[in-house]
Formats: structure tokens, C-alpha cells, sequence
């Protein structure tokens, strides 16, 4: 007589109920259109009310983020704040501010062994760059890639301050002698000047995570942005002291990090 233990026979009544599941769900597959709801699919009621229970609607898309910007250049880095809202799927508009730095390309800095300091020979002029920027954002892929994984195109344009602000004074004495004395980051920016212009951007990046929760994301930009005059005074001769360069435009490619929670 064969012995069943009670782990066979259990293991053989679940096989059973898995068989006869599997080929209930075969069957309700190849139910043909039109045939009756199943229990599972029919509207449930609450006998106290006699109401039908709908099932959940689903969740609504996340319409806006706000975040923080982190830029970074050659001319050296800077922050920004931004909002951005969602139009459909795939359009989103924004708008961002931020602070950054610029320089003459033609700066090159030293470093004084003796010293210990760093310096710029000829450096005039330290610059900040403040634009205000409106533009839209186009996601790309969104039905062939994971959703928490987001590449997308942008573009934006408006308005722009170049905020000039002295790195050097200079003076001569009774006799001729050029002297050079440096001022102090923020001693400077209580005798900068604004220039206004205009500016844009075209980018690409991604975007990482959940819109509805924390977002990270990273954008690689260029920007154009020129001065409508003869441009700033950045460099000078510290032989003569006279001006050897003018700045016009305070463009080129940023790296963007962006932090930001949705809404």
C-alpha cells in the first residue's frame, strides 16, 4: 500500500487549485465580446443604499514642481529657483531665475607661492548674470522608456541683468605710478552698476524619479546673451593701465542640476 505523507497530499491539493485556476482564467480570456460580466467584473451594491460602488478613478498627473537650480560653467558656478507646469504628457512650460558667474575668456589666474594667493593679472571687473527665463519642455520617449526616467529638449528666452561690480581700483600717484588695489567681494557689490539685455537658451537632460514626489534632474544648456553697446570694460594693461578688453557676451554652456518637489 503506497503511503501518502501529509506534505504529498497537501502538495498535490495545491497543484489541483492551481490547474483548475489556470484554466478558469483561460476560459474567461477566450470569452467572446459581448458575453455577461463575470462577478468579479459586475458593479458591487451596498444593500443599505442600494448605491453602485464605481471602481477608483485614477490618479491625476502632477501639474507643477517647483526646485532649485545648480549651475555650472567654465566662468564658475551658480543658483537658481524655478517652477515648472505641466500642459500635457509631453509640453511642460517653465520659468526660472538665477545667479551666476562670468568672466573674460582671456583671464587667466596665477597662484603666488609665496604668498599663498591666487590672482588675475589685468582683471578689471568681476560680472554676475541674472536672467529671467520663460520657455517650454518637450519630453522625448515617454511611451518607450521607464517612467522614472524622463529625456526631454527645452528651449527659453526673456529678459537679462549683467550686474558689473570692480575686482581692482586703480590710481596713480603725483609722480605717474600706477597702483592697483583689490576690493573685497562684498564691498563690491555696493558699487556695481546693472546693464539690461536679453537673452536664451536652447538644452537637453532628463529628469529622475516621480513627478509627484522628489525629482532630480540634470540639463545641459547653452546660452546666447550679448550686449547691445560696445560691451564692460574686463581687462587691462598693468604696465599703462588701460583697458585691453571688452566684454559683449556672457554666454556659453552650463550644466544644470535641478532639485525640485512636485505639487
Amino acid at each position: 500500500m503506497e503511503t501518502r505523507t501529509p506534505g504529498v497530499t497537501m502538495a498535490r491539493q495545491c497543484f489541483m487549485i492551481l490547474l483548475l485556476l489556470g484554466l478558469c482564467l483561460r476560459t474567461s480570456a477566450a470569452q467572446p465580446p459581448g458575453a455577461a460580466l463575470t462577478l468579479a467584473q459586475a458593479p458591487s451594491f451596498h444593500p443599505a443604499d442600494d448605491t453602485i460602488t464605481q471602481p477608483p478613478a485614477a490618479e491625476a498627473p502632477s501639474k507643477g514642481i517647483w526646485g532649485m537650480d545648480i549651475l555650472l560653467s567654465n566662468d564658475g558656478f551658480g543658483l537658481g529657483v524655478f517652477h515648472r507646469r505641466e500642459f500635457t504628457a509631453d509640453l511642460s512650460g517653465f520659468a526660472s531665475f538665477s545667479i551666476s558667474e562670468s568672466k573674460d575668456d582671456r583671464e587667466v589666474e596665477r597662484f603666488d607661492p609665496f604668498t599663498g594667493i591666487s590672482y588675475v593679472p589685468g582683471k578689471l571687473n568681476r560680472f554676475l548674470l541674472l536672467p529671467l527665463m520663460v520657455g517650454v519642455q518637450y519630453r522625448l520617449f515617454r511611451e518607450d522608456i521607464v517612467e522614472t526616467f524622463r529625456p526631454y529638449v527645452n528651449l527659453g528666452a526673456g529678459p537679462a541683468m549683467v550686474y558689473v561690480m570692480p575686482f581692482i581700483s586703480l590710481s596713480r600717484t603725483a609722480g605717474g605710478t600706477l597702483i592697483t588695489d583689490q576690493v573685497e567681494f562684498f564691498s563690491a557689490i555696493g558699487k556695481g552698476r546693472p546693464h539690461y539685455t536679453a537673452g536664451g537658451f536652447i538644452g537637453f537632460g532628463a529628469n529622475f524619479g516621480s513627478e509627484k514626489t522628489n525629482t532630480f534632474g540634470v540639463n545641459f544648456r547653452y546660452y546666447f546673451m550679448y550686449l547691445f553697446s560696445d560691451g564692460i570694460p574686463s581687462l587691462y594693461d598693468v604696465g599703462s593701465g588701460e583697458v585691453i578688453s571688452n566684454k559683449k557676451s556672457f554666454g556659453g554652456f552650463f550644466i544644470t542640476l535641478n532639485v525640485g518637489v512636485g505639487g
